[in-house]
């Protein structure tokens, strides 16, 4: 602590030292002012590499920040809103959520969200966050040393290091970080059981140590202006030890108890994720040619001891439970893109992916004296083709595109001789776009799509968790992918737009209760719910004036969700805000402020509470190559989600508290020997929007 005071007095007495006159100048440097957020068509695209989000430590907590995402409290998953679960992209490669875990936030050049995305892109999702990777213009060496301190209920820390070498044609890059975190969490549910006259309700509190080492390496070769070659791996190593406390009250009919559960926790976690990329114009027929292959590996052990003491008697050892899961997928994909001398291009290709998972489950219970073992397989083939064609008549630009998607699942339970999940499907997904210009700085745009969110593979495994005897999360081999139709209009005007959207979703996945008389036990997991349905009304109003950036956001959303097992209410509209404002101040200094809320949602089955999430952050750059970040996170410790629903005549009212209230200072140092190359490199973004 004494460290960090120190810190910050420098950095303080640096703030009030750069306001004497400064010496005069010897030479003068014209430097570029970047805008961080731009948009076009309601697409918003963040400059991360230029910003005080540089600073951010982890990719995730990056997201968190940007407008319209949301990440779920135990960051697991990420959502848009009015929009559901985006496809995630770096570069040229569909990646999931522990790729993002695995990937430096000093890598990361451009950041964009966009919610009209091309038929080049799986159809899965309505929404594309592509993340745009930094690649070098100039010859030399660089290494980025980096420190954060993160002060939440506990003291985390972030240590990394970032390094690239180019040399012509050549370029490598190496990355290795180490984080010592100490995460908190704790949620409340409250529900009650008519039918089996049950009133009952646990209050439960994690603490965990948590070690992660993340590390990668990367080639790019440029084998001329137009063709280049490419390879990377991503890793990233987890392991976590943490207590669950968990105070539980039960009453089934006249009977009461009160029940202290604990149990100790390990589990560990290792992800890898490594793909290679050749890009080649075929100059024959003046077309670009791409071609990736991808290797991802997931796997996972947790290993929990759980113990009782019911109405304060003594502890008596309930389970000891262990599992274990792996997941192993591996892709490949071509594209071909042809420009006609009219502006046209036709863009066609495929794609192919293989998924193997893996998991095995056992249990003691001590109370019965026996052992359950169980082994499940699940295997899934998914072939995919499109076709997009795209150009302009009289000034009216039009896109037309579609996908088709044949998927295979089989799941099996290793001690059966036949398949308990045996699934072949194929879909058609079409896409209509148009533009109609108005004047030099007004358009507006027309379009239509389908999609599909199929569920992640840990989602349809045989994964539970032990809260309490009465009480167990689960996971859900049944779940079915859930399929949009969305309309939607577009109006641009100079870089503000408002739009307008309608879809419907079959199948969307929500969580559910189911209660089992024979045991005792009420399971909570995820389902498919018959439809859901809604409008979307978006304003997106970005606003510069010499140092001063604004990104501003409204959203409001009527949601309707409706299922046969839910007590349906009644559905109201909601507010989405977001406002940031970044100023560049003189001496290096950059202030960040970023505020963003919901009203209260009443979706139909779901109700859930308002919130309001301010930050605050400043930049300093000293000497060049130090820079100094003191940031200020949720302010207002606001970060808390309450839930309320009732399914299948059961009512619950949840409370869930998230360790998001945080003050850290980031270091961060530079160094290295850069010179300019006579190479003319093209621009990294063109690779990256070719898929789009």
């Amino acid at each position: 602590m004494q460290k960090l005071i120190i810190l910050i007095a420098l950095f303080i007495f640096q703030l009030i030292s750069s306001q004497e006159k400064p010496e005069v100048l010897e030479e003068v440097k014209v430097k570029k002012v970047t805008k961080t957020f731009t948009n076009k068509n309601g697409n918003v695209q963040v400059d991360i590499a230029n910003s005080i989000y540089n600073s951010v430590p982890n990719t995730i907590d990056l997201l968190a920040k940007l407008p319209s995402i949301q990440v779920s409290p135990d960051k697991e998953s990420i959502s848009v809103i009015g929009k559901g679960n985006p496809l995630l992209y770096i570069d040229n490669q569909k990646v999931g959520i522990n790729d993002l875990n695995a990937l430096s936030v000093e890598d990361i050049k451009i950041i964009e969200i966009i919610t009209n995305p091309s038929s080049k892109y799986e159809a899965e999702g309505r929404t594309v966050i592509l993340i745009t990777r930094k690649f070098s213009k100039k010859e030399g060496f660089q290494m980025t040393l980096s420190e954060v301190v993160s002060f939440k209920k506990s003291y985390n820390n972030y240590l990394g290091l970032n390094s690239s070498f180019k040399k012509n044609k050549l370029e490598w890059k190496l990355n290795f970080n180490y984080n010592k975190l100490n995460p908190w969490e704790s949620h409340r549910i409250d529900y009650q059981i008519p039918d089996a006259d049950i009133i009952s309700n646990y209050d439960v509190t994690a603490y965990t140590k948590r070690r992660q080492f993340i590390f990668g390496g990367g080639m790019f070769y440029k084998i001329d202006e137009e063709d280049y070659f490419s390879f990377n791996i991503n890793s990233k190593l987890q392991n976590d030890t943490f207590g669950i406390d968990t105070q539980t009250y039960n009453k089934q009919k006249d009977t009461e108890n009160n029940i202290l559960t604990l149990s100790d926790n390990n589990n560990g976690k290792s992800f890898i994720n490594s793909f290679v990329n050749y890009s080649k114009k075929i100059k024959a027929i003046d077309a670009q040619f791409f071609t990736g292959f991808q290797y991802s590996n997931f796997d996972q052990y947790l290993n929990s001891l759980v113990e009782n003491n019911i109405n304060e008697t003594q502890f008596h050892l309930a389970q000891d439970r262990k599992q274990k899961f792996n997941v192993g997928v591996f892709s490949g994909r071509t594209d071909l893109e042809k420009k006609f001398k009219n502006d046209s291009k036709l863009e066609f290709g495929g794609l192919f992916l293989s998924a193997v998972a893996k998991t095995d489950f056992q249990l003691f219970d001590y109370n019965a004296n026996n052992t359950t073992i169980s082994n499940y397989d699940l295997e899934e083939k998914n072939i995919s083709s499109y076709g997009q064609y795209s150009g302009k008549i009289t000034g009216i630009g039009y896109l037309v595109g579609f996908r088709v998607e044949n998927t295979d699942v089989v799941g099996k339970f290793k001690k059966d001789n036949a398949p308990l999940i045996n699934k072949k499907y194929t879909n058609f997904f079409p896409k209509l776009q148009f533009d109609f210009p108005v004047g030099t700085s007004k358009s507006i745009t027309l379009n239509y799509s389908k999609s599909i969110v199929r569920p992640n593979y840990s989602s349809m495994s045989q994964g539970s968790t032990y809260i309490n005897p009465y009480f167990l999360y689960s996971r859900n081999i049944n779940l079915d992918p859930t399929i949009t139709n969305e309309l939607a209009s577009n109006f641009q005007y100079n870089d503000k737009s408002v739009k307008l959207s309608y879809y419907r979703n079959v199948n969307p996945v929500y969580s559910s209760f189911s209660y089992d008389n024979q045991q005792n036990i009420l399971t909570f997991k995820e389902i498919n719910f018959e439809k859901e349905s809604g409008f979307n009304l978006e304003f997106t109003l970005p606003f510069n004036y010499k140092f001063w950036s604004s990104s501003n956001s409204l959203n409001f959303t009527l949601n309707k969700i409706e299922d046969k097992s839910a007590l349906f209410k009644e559905s109201k509209p909601y507010l989405y805000y977001y406002s940031n404002q970044t100023f560049k101040l003189p001496k290096e200094y950059s202030i960040s402020l970023t505020a963003w809320g919901l009203t209260q949602q009443e979706d139909g089955v779901f109700e859930r509470n308002a919130k309001f999430i301010m930050d605050f952050a400043v930049s300093k750059t000293f000497f060049k190559n130090w820079n100094c970040t003191l940031s200020y996170n949720d302010i207002f410790r606001n970060t808390i989600y309450n839930e309320n629903f009732t399914i299948n005549n059961i009512s619950s009212n949840a409370r869930y508290l998230v360790d998001s209230h945080e003050f850290s200072l980031a270091v961060k140092y530079s160094f290295g020997k850069i010179k300019k190359t006579e190479f003319k490199e093209k621009n990294i973004d063109d690779n990256s929007n070719r898929i789009r």
